[in-house]
């Protein structure tokens, strides 16, 4: 039988801890995540515009911008060029409750990872005391005395499993996370607010329309109202107008409700009370409407603030599975303390009252009633969740930006078609007016051209808030500013362009 000679000296035994605490080591490495848990990035986006030439592959005009997911999103809506609305997303930027929260949870995370750095270095205090205590036996009984101590103390762990190491770097990518999330906050804030602030602009426009129509209603109202008091019409001529000056002022009034609504949930936005926020209404308003180029996919990844930070959750969860593989394995502390100590305190710091000490302290694992397999089993099962949640949240990414594309493609068209009918109402109302004036159609006629035209009207204005809605929608699918395209149509207010880009550029760069 081979016996083992545990009187040997260190160098021998050296060899042998330093292969088990390789195994042992290797033993506590967080499983991989598997690649075909997560969703992959198509080539390209299927409603992007292409030209009929262009080759299959991502974009050739676009390509991918570093990683910038702690990045800020720039002034993406100055494309909009409208004063008034910078001045607001940079307050909601500044001053929204929701940001502030998601900044406090990001100091609080940062505040965790310090500690877990902490864990690594030793621990060193100074300490002192005063006890009474019973002295020495003596034949009259135990002697009480008084016992004075002062010194110092030092202690650290070694992580010779690295079960510290990935407390350390779990807790770094819960920071790296909070980060993103704040930023995804404040898109999603910033976003919300200029999504608030042009439908109310919309809500103006539409506003005027109607007004627009009831004056004119009223004009033919006063019109009929003379003509029956000469006798030429009847009296149910005058009360069809009557009911409809009554009915569009109806709507007027229901368009003030809504304006009134929006104006308040501005408020909240940018950190304010509705009381004392008020935005003032802005005749003909009118906004440009950009061209947002989506790019490729894979730029979608890098981007957006939400799928990073659901990326380093994944990864931290995947950490936490070797810090509860490593509560398996031995630990070892390293303590030393020096000082004084002495029963006459006269006599407390004199050198021949030196006390200090010196020790290692090496804790198994045995038995603990399956307390770390479950935790263990509980680390696995959050990072399953992880996986789980950061493919849904790359497969709703690229769900929302093809929503957009789809939905401003729609639109575009839509308004196409809706502005031809808007000019075959126009030209209606004109011919039943002219022809009701000379008494050759009757008044219900002028009134169905007249509803149809109010109609056809505000299908157009609603068409073209929908787009600049959709628009905001793509920018926030995208994950924040661009390098913007040229608008359609609508000029700019002076120095109202483009974002310009970070460093380093989380936008597309174009070719």
């Amino acid at each position: 039988m081979k016996t083992i000679d545990l009187t040997a000296p260190l160098s021998v035994w050296r060899p042998t801890l330093l292969a088990t605490a390789l195994l042992l080591a290797g033993c506590a490495t967080p499983p991989p995540v598997d690649p075909a848990a997560l969703a992959a990035a198509p080539d390209r986006f299927r409603e992007a515009p292409t030209s009929p030439a262009a080759a299959p592959g991502p974009d050739p005009r676009w390509t991918e911008a570093p990683p910038a997911e702690a990045q800020p999103r720039g002034a993406w809506w100055r494309i909009f060029g409208d004063p008034a609305l910078d001045a607001l997303a940079e307050r909601a930027g500044a001053a929204n409750t929701g940001i502030r929260e998601a900044g406090a949870r990001l100091a609080r995370a940062r505040a965790l990872l310090r500690g877990a750095e902490a864990e690594r270095l030793p621990q060193a205090g100074l300490g002192g005391g005063i006890a009474r205590q019973a002295g020495a036996n003596t034949v009259n009984g135990a002697v009480p005395a008084t016992l004075g101590r002062v010194g110092a103390s030092l202690s650290w762990e070694p992580d010779l499993f690295g079960r510290l190491g990935r407390v350390r770097d779990a807790a770094a990518l819960d920071a790296a996370a909070q980060a993103a999330l704040l930023e995804s906050t404040r898109l999603l804030v910033q976003a919300d607010t200029v999504q608030a602030y042009l439908a109310l602009r919309a809500t103006d426009s539409e506003r005027g329309l109607v007004r627009e129509t009831v004056a004119a209603y009223r004009g033919t109202l006063d019109l009929a109202e003379r003509r029956f008091a000469a006798g030429e019409v009847a009296e149910i001529d005058v009360a069809r107008l009557q009911a409809e000056v009554a009915a569009t002022e109806a709507d007027a009034l229901a368009l003030d409700r809504r304006r009134a609504t929006l104006e308040h949930a501005l408020a909240a936005l940018v950190g304010e009370a509705a009381s004392d926020f008020a935005v003032p209404p802005v005749p003909d308003w009118a906004a440009a409407l950009p061209t947002v180029p989506p790019g490729v996919p894979g730029t979608v990844l890098a981007r957006r603030p939400d799928v990073s930070a659901a990326q380093a959750a994944l990864l931290a969860a995947q950490a936490r599975v070797g810090v509860a593989q490593a509560a398996w394995f031995p630990s070892v502390s390293l303590t030393g303390a020096g000082g004084f100590a002495s029963t006459d305190l006269g006599d407390l710091l004199r050198w021949s009252a030196r006390a200090w000490s010196l020790g290692a302290l090496l804790s198994v694992p045995v038995f603990d009633g399956g307390r770390r397999a479950a935790g263990i089993a509980d680390a696995r099962a959050r990072l399953d969740e992880a996986t789980a949640g950061y493919r849904g949240q790359v497969l709703a990414a690229f769900r929302e930006v093809e929503d957009q594309l789809a939905g401003l493609r729609i639109l575009s068209e839509e308004a196409a078609a809706q502005g031809r009918a808007v000019e075959a109402a126009r030209r209606a109302t004109a011919l039943s007016d002219s022809r009701w004036r000379n008494g050759m159609v009757s008044q219900i006629e002028l009134l169905d051209a007249r509803r149809s035209e109010l109609r056809s009207r505000r299908a157009a204005l609603q068409v073209q808030a929908a787009r600049r809605q959709a628009t905001v929608a793509l920018v926030k699918a995208l994950g924040g500013g661009w390098d913007a395209a040229p608008a359609e149509g609508a000029p700019r207010a002076p120095g109202a362009g483009a974002a310009p880009a970070q460093t380093p550029a989380p936008a597309l760069a174009a070719r």
